[in-house]
């Protein structure tokens, strides 16, 4: 077909070289950047209000220059409070917010990140929907440049915001702010061009985001244990992390700019190597192609299958969950010299955590922090039904001699048990790094279940209901999240705490067990999945 015919016929002009390989990349962009209108921002808000709410938060616990000074001295002779936090290095607000929250703004950048990108890479071609676009005029390379474009976009975003909201929140200058929105954004586009990496390796979606966010928590590892060996973040475990290379900018303590040329050498890098990958494979495959199965089939049942499907899922949140608490546990023997003489920051972990003296308070602070995480792996666990069911592998399972409740209750029994499973580990980890107290702490654990259960069971009711409103139960348990971490440190009414189901639980260790909210907590889980349930038994499935 001639040129002129090719332009009169599709529309298109023929394209050669690079701008071929790059065909349709603003169309896909601009479908991605609709397909993430709600989860975008919902990530951007989170990662940028953590950060800049912070300076407030840290003048009515600090309010005083000897009390910021004090926050630096015990940050140079406490070891596991550098490891969970990193380093302070500087006294002024600003400083002390990137001590505080900093490391963790990288991580929920990069987490957000590497979901982007690989929902708009893997997640395509596992779905066949990336075959159906590339037999339109759509080069090889544009869906992996409109995914690094769209993570571009929310990183950019983020940084703007950290920067704008720094500037005037902290007010300490302009200069800080932007290094600690520039390092924010960067360490997000790290692991953004790392998961366009890692999609060329795997065949499964779901395995590309586990890799990628194993990476991620190899990094944060790293991270800690280079900070707890040294007081101003140069050690060599801290410099082979990019979560590192943020502490290292030294946002408000003298800005190292050539530190963000690692950032940008990375991106760089990774991203050349992700195009080089991605021109070299068959839409679909990957250089590690998943290892063939046995002769004869040994899944016998609905049940079965999903087990198989998550078991990588509870493998790693169980490592993580036994790891976290392990080192969070190690923190609460210096859970008195975090506070010194603040008399805020005792009332904020008294809020998390109970009245029932300072270091209970905050194990019971730390218990319900490792429930509002595992609410995020109940989410996740529950809504893999709507993965299932829209990438079309649901419909051949029901076809055979399977039904829908027996399908569905496969994956609720693993997403409500392994519950049960990493907050027992989380307990575990949690009281070897303390040294004692295992039966009241996995006591305090076991309590927060009513509370996970429940924002599990909104994600079944909202997945049974219709699969276009499956994925908001991830702004139901963010927003519960965000709830029991900022709201105790703005100081929210209790009215407005209740509105998570964490705001009823006992604090346990050292409060007084309450068995009827826990009861009617667990009620309501079993009532909303049932619920679901119901729904999914009348709806059409992908409808």
């Amino acid at each position: 077909m001639s040129a002129a015919v090719t332009a009169t016929t599709t529309g298109y002009a023929p394209r050669t070289g690079g701008s071929r390989q790059l065909a349709g990349t603003g169309a896909l962009l601009r479908l991605a950047l609709r397909r993430d209108r709600i989860m975008m921002p919902v990530w951007i808000y989170v990662v940028a209000l953590t950060v800049v709410t912070m300076p407030k938060t840290l003048k009515g616990l600090y309010g005083t220059d000897a009390e910021r000074a004090g926050v630096l001295d015990t940050m140079r002779t406490n070891s596991s409070l550098r490891a969970l936090y990193g380093p302070a290095l500087d006294d002024s607000l600003g400083g002390l917010t990137v001590w505080r929250v900093g490391a963790y703004a990288a991580v929920f950048a990069a987490a957000m990140s590497l979901l982007i990108v690989v929902r708009h890479t893997r997640d395509e071609e596992e779905s066949g929907r990336q075959e159906m676009v590339s037999a339109a005029m759509v080069g090889r390379r544009a869906p992996l440049t409109a995914a690094l474009l769209t993570a571009l976009i929310a990183n950019a975003t983020i940084a703007v915001f950290i920067t704008v909201g720094m500037a005037v929140t902290a007010g300490d200058g302009l200069a800080g702010a932007l290094a600690l929105g520039l390092a924010t954004g960067g360490a997000g586009m790290v692991f953004a061009t790392m998961a366009a990496i890692v999609a060329q390796f795997t065949e499964s979606a779901r395995l590309a985001r586990g890799a990628t966010a194993g990476l991620l928590g190899v990094a944060f590892v790293l991270r800690a244990a280079g900070d707890a060996g040294s007081v101003d973040g140069s050690s060599v475990m801290t410099w082979l992390s990019p979560i590192g290379w943020l502490e290292n900018t030294r946002a408000y303590a003298g800005e190292r700019w050539w530190v963000l040329l690692l950032f940008a050498a990375a991106v760089l890098a990774q991203g050349a190597a992700a195009y080089v990958l991605a021109g070299r494979r068959d839409i679909g495959m990957s250089f590690l192609p998943s290892r063939p199965g046995p002769a004869r089939g040994r899944i016998g049942s609905a049940a079965a299958l999903a087990r198989r499907l998550q078991r990588g899922s509870v493998l790693g949140w169980s490592l993580a969950f036994l790891a976290s608490g392990a080192a969070l546990g190690g923190v609460t023997n210096g859970a008195t010299d975090l506070v010194g003489g603040s008399a805020d920051t005792r009332e904020i972990i008294e809020r998390m955590g109970g009245q029932s003296g300072l270091t209970d308070a905050f194990l019971a602070a730390m218990v319900g922090m490792l429930g509002m995480v595992a609410a995020l792996y109940v989410v996740q666990a529950v809504l893999r039904l709507h993965a299932e069911e829209t990438g079309q592998r649901a419909e051949p399972v029901l076809s055979g001699a399977v039904g829908r409740l027996r399908w569905a209750a496969g994956h609720l029994v693993i997403a409500f048990g392994g519950a049960v499973l990493i907050m027992l580990l989380g307990g575990l980890g949690l009281a070897a790094g303390y040294g004692h107290d295992l039966g009241p702490i996995l006591a305090a654990c076991l309590v927060q279940l009513p509370a996970v259960w429940v924002l599990g069971a909104v994600a079944a009711l909202l997945y049974g209901l219709a699969p276009q409103a499956a994925p908001a139960g991830w702004a139901v348990a963010g927003a519960a999240l965000l709830l029991g971490w900022l709201g105790p440190a703005l100081k929210l009414p209790q009215a407005i705490m209740n509105l998570s189901p964490f705001g009823h639980l006992p604090k346990l260790p050292g409060g007084t067990m309450d068995w009827p909210p826990v009861l009617v907590l667990t009620g309501l889980a079993a009532v909303l999945v049932a619920a679901g349930l119901a729904a999914l038994r009348r709806r059409d499935l992908s409808n």
